[in-house]
C-alpha cells in the first residue's frame, strides 16, 4: 500500500528558484519528492506510489489519472487548472485544489509599472542614454519622447475582480478616473460599460479577465480602432485576449500611444509571435513575470500547504471542478 501522504511535485522549479521556504509544504506529507521539471514521458513513472501530486503546468490527463488509481489529491500550484482533466479526476474521486489570489500585489504593481513605463517613455529614454544620445545633447536634458501624466486621465478596466480592483486603487492613487467595461459573455451590469462605449472614453486600458471562447480576441482591429489616438494598452491577463497581429499593426500605424504585455498567446514563444518583431514601436513585452515576486510565490507554497492540510483533515478547501 502506498503511504497515505506520499506526494510528488512534478515541476517545482517553475515556482521555486531556491529562494522559497518549502518547509510548510514538506510538513504536510510523510514524503515529498521534488522534481525540477517533468516531461510527458516521465509523468507516469514519477507518479507511481504517490497519493498526492503537485503540478504547476505539467499535464495530468485522463489516461495519466486512470493509470494511477492510488491518486487521491491534486494540488495545482496556480489558479488555472487547464492542465488537469477535471472531469476525469472527479470520476476517479480525486480532489483537485488550486491556489487563488496569491499574486494580486505583484501583478497589480507590474501592471502599473508597465503603464508608467509607457507614459514616461522609460524604455526609450533608457535606450537613448545607453546609445550616448544624452552625452551628445546640447542642453542638460533629453526630451525627445513625449511624456504624459496619468493624473487626470481615464483608465478602462476589463475585469474588475480582486486584481482589477487592486489596479483601480493604484490608478486612483495617481489621480486617474476609473471606468469598468462589460466582459463579453457575462450578464450585463449597470456599472459596466459595453466595449463600444468604454473604449472611446479611455486614455489607458488594462486587462484582468480570463481567456475563454467569449473573450478570445476581445480586442481586435475594430476595437483597437475605437480607442482614442494615443491610448495606452496593458495586458497582464492572457495573450489571446488581444489579436496580436492587429495590435502590432495599430502600433506600427501610430494609432496607439503604446502597449505593454506580460503575456503572449503561446508561451514560451518558441516559434515566434507577431509582437516580437523588431520594428514595432512603443511596445514593451515582459516574459509572464508579473506574478513572480518572491512574496507571491511564497504565498503559493503557503496555500499548497493549507490545501493539503485541509484535505487530510477532511475539510478540503479551494476545491475546483
Amino acid at each position: 500500500m502506498p503511504s497515505p501522504r506520499r506526494a510528488v511535485f512534478l515541476d517545482h522549479q517553475s515556482l521555486d528558484l531556491g529562494d522559497l521556504d518549502l518547509a510548510p509544504l514538506h510538513a504536510q506529507f510523510d514524503e515529498l519528492l521534488l522534481h525540477a521539471a517533468t516531461t510527458a514521458q516521465q509523468v507516469a513513472e514519477r507518479l507511481q506510489g504517490a497519493t498526492a501530486v503537485i503540478s504547476n503546468k505539467v499535464l495530468l490527463d485522463a489516461a495519466t489519472l486512470a493509470a494511477n488509481p492510488q491518486l487521491k489529491l491534486i494540488l495545482v500550484a496556480a489558479t488555472g487548472t487547464n492542465n488537469v482533466d477535471l472531469a476525469a479526476a472527479r470520476a476517479q474521486g480525486i480532489t483537485v485544489c488550486n491556489c487563488q489570489g496569491y499574486g494580486t500585489p505583484s501583478v497589480a504593481q507590474h501592471t502599473l509599472a508597465l503603464l508608467l513605463a509607457l507614459a514616461t517613455r522609460l524604455c526609450d529614454y533608457n535606450q537613448a542614454v545607453k546609445a550616448g544620445q544624452w552625452a551628445k545633447a546640447s542642453q542638460f536634458c533629453l526630451l525627445d519622447f513625449p511624456i504624459v501624466e496619468l493624473q487626470g486621465k481615464t483608465l478602462g478596466l476589463l475585469g474588475h475582480g480582486e486584481l482589477g480592483g487592486a489596479v483601480a486603487r493604484l490608478a486612483e492613487a495617481f489621480g486617474m478616473r476609473v471606468l469598468s467595461g462589460q466582459i463579453p459573455g457575462r450578464p450585463p451590469r449597470a456599472d459596466r460599460l459595453p466595449l463600444d462605449e468604454l473604449l472611446p472614453q479611455v486614455d489607458a486600458l488594462t486587462l484582468h479577465c480570463p481567456l475563454n471562447e467569449q473573450t478570445r480576441h476581445m480586442l481586435g482591429a475594430r476595437e483597437l480602432a475605437l480607442l482614442k489616438p494615443g491610448a495606452l494598452v496593458v495586458n497582464t491577463a492572457r495573450g489571446g485576449l488581444i489579436d496580436e497581429q492587429a495590435l502590432a499593426d495599430a502600433l506600427r500605424a501610430g494609432r496607439l500611444g503604446g502597449a505593454a504585455s506580460d503575456v503572449l498567446s503561446v508561451e514560451p514563444p518558441a516559434n515566434g509571435n507577431p509582437l516580437l518583431a523588431a520594428d514595432i514601436p512603443r511596445l514593451i513585452i515582459t516574459p509572464h513575470s508579473a506574478w513572480g515576486a518572491v512574496e507571491s510565490r511564497q504565498r503559493i507554497v503557503g496555500q499548497l500547504a493549507e490545501n493539503a492540510q485541509a484535505y487530510f483533515a477532511g475539510q478540503p478547501r479551494r476545491v475546483v471542478g
